[in-house]
C-alpha cells in the first residue's frame, strides 16, 4: 500500500485553466494546494487550443491586410506565407505564457505534483505509485478531441486541431468537418493564408449555437470571401488517394482536398481516471454537479470542460475561482451559464452572451420579447475598418436585457461590456444613458440600446 506523501487542504486533478485558476484563488485564501498535472500548465487552452489558434488568427488577419491594402491606399503585396515562421511566432507568445505561469504558480507555494493521477479514494490520489490526501478534491482534467464513429485521426491527411496547427506549408486545398467554433476558425485562417476550404455540417447552419442571425450574417461573409460549406449534410467515410483525401458525405456526393481537419467538437477527459469507481455520477463521460459545482461526493468538485455546458476557458476560469471560494466558506453566488461571454474568431468575429432570441421566446413567451439589430453600416469606426455586421440586442418587453450578439471584425472586444449589462439585467434604458467614445466599434453597442430605448441616434427608427 502506497504510503501518503503528503496532505493538502485541496488536491486538484489538472493544470488547464480550471485546475490553475482554482490553485491559485484556493492559495490566496490560504489554503494549502497540491496540484496534479501530466504534461504542461496551462493545459489545452495555453499549449493546443485558445492561445496558438489565436495567434494564426492573428497572422492571417495580417495577411489579408497585406492582400487588401490598395482599398486603402497603401501599395503593398502579398508575397506568400511562411507558415513555419508563423508557427515560431506562435510558439513565441505559448513559450512566454507558459514561463510566466510557471513563475505565478511558484510564487503562490503551490505545490505542482507531475504525472497522471488517479482517484483511489473520495480524497486520496494517486499519482505515480504515491498516494496524496486532500481535504478537497478538484476535478479539472479537461477535454479531447473528438471523432465520429470509424473516423481515424492519422495526423497525416486526416488531421485534428493539434496537427492542423503543426504543419508547416499551407494546404492548397482542405476540407473542414464540422462548422462549429473551431472548424470556422481554421475556415478562415486557412483561407486568409490562401487555401481552397470547404466547410461540411451535419447541423442546419454554421455556428449553430449562436443566434440564428449571426450564422446568417457569417455564412454570409464566407460566401463573399469564397470559404464554401455545406449545411445539413452528414459525413458518410474518407478515404486516402494519391494526392489527399476523398470525403464521401451521405447524399453520395464526394469531396476531395489535399487535407481533412475533424473539427466536430471536443470530449471529457474522464477515462480511467478513477472517477467512477469512487461513486462520481457521471453522464456519458461528463461529471455531474450540482449548482455549487459539488459532485454527489462530499467535498469533491468538478470544473471546466468536464462539467457540461460550454466548454471555454474563462469559464473554467471561473469555476476555479468559485470552487476555491466556496471550499474557503466564502459563499459565492452560483454563476449563470448564460452569463459566460462566447467569441469565434473567424473573420468576421462572432460574439455572444446571454439567451438568443428563440431562447428568450421559448423562455418567456413570443409576445413578451423583442429584439433590435443595430447594422455596422451606421458606425463610423467599423466604415473605417470595412467592416460588415452588426449588434443585435434582445430583451423582455418594459425588462433588462436578456441576450446581446455581434458579428463583425474585432467585435469580440465588445463582449466585455456587454457581459456587464446582461450579468448585472440592465435596461436598455439603463445602457442608453452612458456614453460612448465616438468613433469606436463600442459605439454601435450604445446606438443599439439608444434604438431599444426608443430614441435612435444613428438609425432609423
Amino acid at each position: 500500500m502506497p504510503a501518503v506523501e503528503t496532505s493538502f487542504d485541496v488536491v486538484i486533478l489538472g493544470g488547464g485553466s480550471g485546475g490553475y485558476a482554482c490553485a491559485l484563488r484556493a492559495s490566496q485564501l490560504g489554503l494549502t494546494v497540491g496540484l496534479v498535472e501530466k504534461d504542461k500548465l496551462g493545459g489545452t487552452c495555453l499549449h493546443r487550443g485558445c492561445i496558438p489558434t489565436k495567434a494564426l488568427l492573428h497572422a492571417a488577419e495580417i495577411a489579408d491586410s497585406v492582400r487588401e491594402s490598395a482599398q486603402f491606399g497603401v501599395n503593398a503585396s502579398l508575397e506568400g506565407v511562411d507558415l513555419k515562421q508563423v508557427n515560431s511566432y506562435k510558439d513565441g507568445v505559448v513559450g512566454r505564457l507558459y514561463k510566466g505561469l510557471q513563475s505565478l504558480i511558484k510564487s503562490r507555494g503551490i505545490t505542482v505534483i507531475e504525472g497522471n493521477g488517479r482517484m483511489v479514494g473520495p480524497h486520496t490520489v494517486e499519482v505515480d505509485g504515491t498516494h496524496y490526501e486532500g481535504k478537497n478534491v478538484v476535478l479539472a482534467s479537461g477535454s479531447i478531441t473528438k471523432s465520429l464513429p470509424g473516423l481515424e485521426i492519422d495526423g497525416e491527411r486526416v488531421l485534428s486541431s493539434w496537427e492542423a496547427m503543426q504543419l508547416d506549408t499551407v494546404p492548397e486545398r482542405a476540407i473542414v468537418l464540422g462548422g462549429g467554433v473551431i472548424g470556422v476558425e481554421f475556415a478562415s485562417a486557412w483561407r486568409s493564408f490562401g487555401a481552397e476550404v470547404t466547410i461540411i455540417e451535419a447541423l442546419p447552419r454554421l455556428v449553430a449555437a449562436e443566434d440564428p442571425a449571426s450564422s446568417k450574417v457569417l455564412e454570409r461573409a464566407f460566401r463573399k470571401r469564397g470559404i464554401a460549406f455545406t449545411t445539413n449534410t452528414g459525413f458518410s467515410g474518407v478515404e486516402r488517394t494519391e494526392s489527399g483525401v476523398r470525403v464521401t458525405v451521405e447524399s453520395g456526393d464526394t469531396y476531395d482536398a489535399d487535407v481533412l481537419l475533424v473539427a466536430v467538437g471536443r470530449g471529457p477527459n474522464t477515462a480511467d481516471q478513477g472517477f467512477e469507481e469512487q461513486g462520481v455520477e457521471m453522464d456519458r463521460g461528463f461529471v455531474l454537479t450540482d449548482e455549487r459545482l459539488q459532485t454527489k461526493l462530499t467535498g469533491v468538485y468538478a470544473v471546466g470542460d468536464i462539467v457540461p455546458g460550454m466548454q471555454l476557458a474563462h469559464r473554467g476560469f471561473q469555476q476555479g475561482i468559485f470552487v476555491a471560494e466556496d471550499i474557503a466558506g466564502l459563499n459565492p453566488t452560483p454563476l449563470d451559464e448564460k452569463g459566460f461571454p462566447r467569441v469565434t474568431y473567424c473573420e468576421p468575429e462572432v460574439a455572444s452572451v446571454g439567451l438568443s432570441e428563440d431562447e428568450a421566446q421559448t423562455a418567456y413567451g413570443d409576445d413578451s420579447v423583442e429584439s433590435l439589430a443595430y447594422d455596422l453600416g451606421g458606425n463610423g469606426k467599423s466604415q473605417i475598418l470595412k467592416t460588415q455586421g452588426f449588434v443585435k440586442v434582445v430583451r423582455r418587453k418594459d425588462g433588462p436585457v436578456l441576450g446581446v450578439h455581434l458579428v463583425g471584425s474585432r467585435v469580440g472586444e465588445l463582449i466585455g461590456e456587454a457581459q456587464l449589462i446582461y450579468n448585472w439585467d440592465a435596461f436598455p434604458e439603463d445602457v442608453a444613458a452612458l456614453v460612448h467614445m465616438h468613433p469606436t466599434q463600442n459605439e454601435a453597442l450604445g446606438e443599439a440600446h439608444l434604438a431599444l430605448a426608443g430614441k435612435p441616434l444613428h438609425a432609423h427608427s
